[in-house]
């Protein structure tokens, strides 16, 4: 067992291969024997490997055709983490030891990708199919807490199948935070039961554009879709299955027409006709953004209120973390309008940028009140940062180091490396090419710590994450096609500990890429295949926003 045989990725800390000597073959007397904490990896592979082998693997020990044995260790044993494990592998049984649950689970991911592509179809392709698992051993652990994957679900709406799809994908990259992006001026995606204009007015908008915002290209039918309180319980739950935490975005002060046409006391209306607004049919930053006033303070807390019912902080390691958003909030109707200039003035702020950095603060007190921790784009760094908020930096490196260097914990999420609605190529047939082009190999050698950092302020790194931005993306498999397989890469680099970009083996992991386009086969994805887009992936004469050369390092 190696690396190269089984085409791990992401790529594990350890393998120990056995030459010559037998598998562990699963059939029809394999049972399963979950020890305490365990029950639910066990229950997920009688779902998934129960399924494709056509074996039950019931509970038991000393099967007659050998057991999977999952085991957590005691506090103290030789394990670097929670989510680290141990898989050993003979002849007679698997043994897959974690630091915890999640380290189990991460361990059975591994097993899956041991048994071949076809472990990832959902029903047997044959009868009597011998499923063996290689002798040897894999050890372990990640290299970051935080492992992200940011969907956007409101410039193009997904619906709850695809969502839970996407959360059986992290879970198969090992990936463990699921940032839902629910609001923005497009679309308002989440039920709220006290304020239910946000989705009868605020989930729709009557035409769509086709392409990047200069395009003259429309879509002329209504787009739109939410989730009902209990969809949102119900992937919060499967997310928590698969030690996936969900961070909700609730995008303010800016990215909020979407609110306000439902609201449109939410707005600015002393300098705008908040109440002719609509949701926004185009991309772009929007200049309508929350009026400061006590009304959309009170308005927003009661948002939150119903939010952090449907979202508990006990869901998973990064669960009491809450985004709200920060980014791009034009500050223009600010700066006309009256009640915002005298809210500046009763505060005795020096400009907008305060007038921000004051609305962040009041929520992240709000939400440190109530044992939950604000985070937001880097933004929110303008006029200066709350105590205890975290800083997701996307625009380059610098927000991260800012953050990192005040004493604030920092996702490292920047556009120029895992963006990826980024354009995966330069050539003419990329379905709508958005910005720079960034490859499969750039993702790969991405580098989430800067170097400028010392080693105290580069702990403030949780991790990583990539972001996926859908104004272009108008169907799943559009989704699909800009995310994979560039995911995989970055799921390496969130959890394995490679050596510096250069000095990283791109070839080898693309030889692991030629199995594992495989196994993304069998799991339904429509992803980008290495000769570049099938006839229906391309989208000719549909307007993007190429840039040309490389994205600036800041």
């Amino acid at each position: 067992m190696d690396t190269t045989d089984s085409a791990l990725i992401p790529a594990p800390g350890a393998v120990r291969r056995v030459p010559g000597a037998d598998g562990f073959v699963i059939g029809e007397a394999t049972v399963i024997d979950a020890g305490p904490g365990t029950e639910a990896t066990a229950r997920l592979l009688r779902t998934t490997l129960g399924a494709v082998t056509g074996f039950a693997l019931p509970p038991g020990s000393g099967g007659v055709d050998g057991t999977i044995r999952l085991r957590i260790d005691p506090p103290g044993a030789d394990h670097p983490g929670p989510e680290s494990y141990r898989l050993d592998v003979g002849a007679d049984a698997v043994a897959l030891h974690g630091g915890g649950p999640a380290g189990v689970f991460w361990g059975a991911q591994t097993l899956r990708q041991l048994l071949g592509a076809d472990a990832f179809r959902r029903a047997p392709l044959a009868p009597g199919r011998r499923w063996t698992v290689p002798a040897g051993s894999v050890e372990d652990a990640p290299r970051f807490p935080w492992r992200g994957l940011m969907l956007d679900v409101s410039r193009h709406f997904m619906p709850k199948e695809g969502v839970l799809r996407y959360l059986d994908l992290l879970a198969a990259h090992k990936l463990n935070v699921f940032h839902f992006h629910l609001t923005d001026d497009q679309g308002w995606r989440v039920q709220i039961k006290r304020f239910p204009r946000l989705t009868e007015v605020g989930s729709w908008r009557a035409r769509t554009k086709f392409g990047h915002r200069a395009s003259p290209l429309w879509e002329e039918k209504p787009h739109g879709g939410f989730y009902t309180q209990d969809d949102i319980r119900e992937i919060v739950a499967y997310a928590a299955e698969r030690h996936i935490s969900v961070v909700p975005e609730i995008d303010i002060p800016g990215h909020s027409q979407a609110a306000i046409a439902a609201y449109p006391e939410l707005g600015n209306s002393d300098v705008v006709d908040t109440a002719s607004l609509t949701v926004w049919d185009s991309w772009g930053v929007s200049e309508n953004v929350l009026a400061p006033t006590d009304h959309t303070l009170r308005f927003y807390e009661g948002v939150f209120e119903e939010l952090l019912g449907l979202f508990p902080a006990d869901a998973g390691p990064f669960s009491h973390f809450f985004h709200i958003g920060g980014d791009e909030c034009a500050k223009d109707q600010w700066k006309r309008s009256p009640a915002a200039q005298a809210r500046i003035g009763e505060l005795g702020l020096a400009d907008e940028d305060e007038l921000q950095s004051w609305f962040v603060r009041h929520f992240d007190n709000w939400l440190s009140a109530r044992g939950r921790r604000l985070i937001g784009w880097d933004e929110i760094l303008e006029g200066g940062l709350a105590d205890g908020a975290a800083v997701s930096s996307w625009r380059g490196y610098q927000g991260g180091v800012t953050a990192a260097r005040a004493g604030h914990d920092v996702v490292m999420c920047p556009e120029q490396y895992v963006y990826l609605d980024y354009r995966q190529d330069a050539g003419e047939d990329e379905p709508v090419p958005i910005a720079y082009v960034r490859t499969l190999e750039d993702v790969y050698r991405f580098e989430p710590v800067p170097s400028e950092l010392t080693e105290a302020e580069a702990r403030h790194v949780l991790g990583t994450q990539a972001n996926v931005w859908t104004e272009v993306m108008e169907d799943p498999a559009r989704v699909d096609y800009q995310v994979f397989p560039r995911l995989a890469a970055f799921a390496e680099v969130a959890w394995s500990a490679l050596v510096a970009p250069a000095e990283r083996d791109f070839a080898g992991f693309e030889r692991r890429m030629a199995v594992h386009y495989g196994r993304l086969e069998a799991l339904g994805v429509a992803c980008r295949p290495p000769g570049g887009p099938l006839p229906w992936q391309k989208r000719p004469g549909v307007l993007g926003r190429p840039i040309e050369g490389a994205p600036p390092n800041v």
